[in-house]
């Protein structure tokens, strides 16, 4: 009677011991289904995350507009009509930098639509390209009265606001539309035409500097010098 009441302590023990692990063993699966789980959403999210951020420069570059608003940092506020942010591809390979905006900028709040801006599309359509492929703006955002210089005050509060954008499209190729353009983005003084017919470094992007289309509007012969430029930039665009 004492073996049989043994035995059935040991076998209650050896049942008792055998769910434990069984508990133990789920418990564990549960805990692994839990960490696979937990990291794939949080692979997910990053994977989310990253097609948010790549797929946004158009909504970045909105709320960077935003972020401008009714922008009082210089005396431009006080005689512009329209803030010229710029307008084009949020994804484009080229950008065109230009000086400022004119009369019929500021009176459209759109850059590059005067004579100048003509001239610029037609430059564009030359290329293959058409202005919706590609992203125009200026160093200044607002027109200087009487289509004046820039003046340093204005475009150190400005170019915050323009160096934000490029970091937004991230292009391939800046095109440096002028003296101020070039010499605003590249830090130098050397005249542009020193420096256009060959590529500059720009955080990491190539920069070709040539001659305003308000330029070439005074001499037409220099049309030739930027095509050349152009002709580069193409060249560097299907590489």
């Amino acid at each position: 009677m004492d073996d049989f009441n043994s035995d059935i302590a040991v076998n209650g023990m050896r049942a008792e011991l055998l769910g434990a692990v069984k508990a133990l063993k789920e418990i564990v699966i549960n805990q692994n289904s839990l960490t696979v789980g937990l990291k794939l959403g949080d692979k997910q999210q990053k994977i989310k995350k990253e097609k948010t951020v790549s797929g946004s420069k158009e909504e970045l570059l909105k709320i960077t507009s935003q972020e401008m608003g009714n922008c009082q940092l210089c005396p431009l506020a006080k005689t512009r009509k329209n803030l010229v942010f710029g307008a084009g591809n949020p994804e484009a390979k080229i950008v065109f930098v230009g000086e400022a905006p004119g009369a019929d900028e500021d009176e459209q709040g759109i850059p590059f639509v005067g004579r100048a801006g003509q001239l610029l599309t037609d430059i564009i359509k030359a290329m293959g390209f058409q202005r919706k492929d590609v992203y125009i703006c200026n160093i200044l955002k607002c027109r200087p009265p009487g289509n004046r210089n820039p003046q340093p005050d204005e475009i150190s509060k400005c170019e915050p606001f323009l160096k934000k954008q490029l970091q937004i499209i991230s292009p391939k190729i800046i095109c440096a539309l002028g003296t101020f353009a070039a010499k605003t983005l590249l830090r130098t003084e050397i005249p542009i035409s020193a420096l256009r017919g060959r590529f500059h470094s720009y955080e990491g992007i190539k920069l070709m500097p040539t001659y305003h289309p308000a330029y070439l509007l005074r001499n037409p012969s220099a049309k030739k010098q930027v095509w050349e430029d152009v002709q580069m930039i193409m060249k560097e665009v299907k590489t």
